[in-house]
């Protein structure tokens, strides 16, 4: 992939969750809301301080992330969906 997102950015995958519920219902595509979890595939360099400082982000790639359903920009790269967040925007790392 030929994409680096710049300062503070991370690019992020959707994990697509299962289709069936634990009860055994399908559900089907119309009625799914976006994945709220994503796996990072790339970072940017960090945060620039007013001072000119660069603070490294929190995530690095391969981190599975959680974020609000709303947030970013959807972007398509080599034919996948991806999401551009700001390391701000996410709220926890899933371990």
């Amino acid at each position: 992939m030929s994409f680096k997102p710049l300062f503070d950015n991370v690019l992020i995958e959707r994990i697509e969750q299962s289709n069936k519920t634990k009860g055994g219902v399908i559900i089907p595509d119309t009625a799914k809301e976006k994945p709220v979890e994503g796996k990072v595939i790339a970072v940017g360099s960090g945060k620039v301080t007013e001072q000119g400082n660069t603070i490294k982000l929190t995530v690095k790639e391969g981190d599975t992330v959680v974020f609000s359903k709303w947030g970013g920009t959807e972007i398509n790269i080599d034919g996948k969906e991806y999401l551009i967040l700001k390391e701000s925007d996410l709220l926890g790392i899933k371990n």
